[in-house]
């Protein structure tokens, strides 16, 4: 019986296609990201506004820094799970009656924030 010998491969290893991304080009790519959306979408202007920094505050006071949410208490600094975040309940998407409305407005922790609450705006889009 003859002996079997192996074929040489026809093809090259591939490397990877994709690259590591620094945490500084993340934070570029971020930040542009931003800015496209703050020409999109000029309600943002808002959330930059003293108004906004004035009922930002008196919402996290009558809500004691507590998450409305999970019972969390809202100490951290951003970009901490605890840090506070003043998030309206039903979304305003530019509505400014809803944008200001006190009563439409709460204190969750950005760790609900970033997961649960934008779970629940993807699921109800018109919402």
């Amino acid at each position: 019986m003859g002996k079997l010998t192996s074929l040489k491969p026809r093809l090259k290893t591939l490397g990877s296609r994709l690259t590591p991304i620094s945490p500084s080009t993340r934070q570029e790519a971020e930040a542009q990201r931003s800015r496209e959306r703050d020409q999109s979408q000029p309600w943002r202007a808002w959330y930059k506004s003293n108004r906004w920094r004035k009922l930002r505050e008196e919402v996290l006071r009558r809500d004691l820094y507590t998450c409305k949410q999970t019972g969390v208490l809202c100490i951290g600094k951003h970009p901490a799970d605890n840090s506070p975040v003043v998030d309206h309940k039903i979304p305003h998407r530019g509505d400014e009656r809803l944008f200001w409305d006190v009563n439409n407005l709460q204190t969750v922790s950005k760790a609900y924030h970033d997961s649960e609450k934008q779970k629940q705006e993807r699921a109800r889009p018109g919402w």
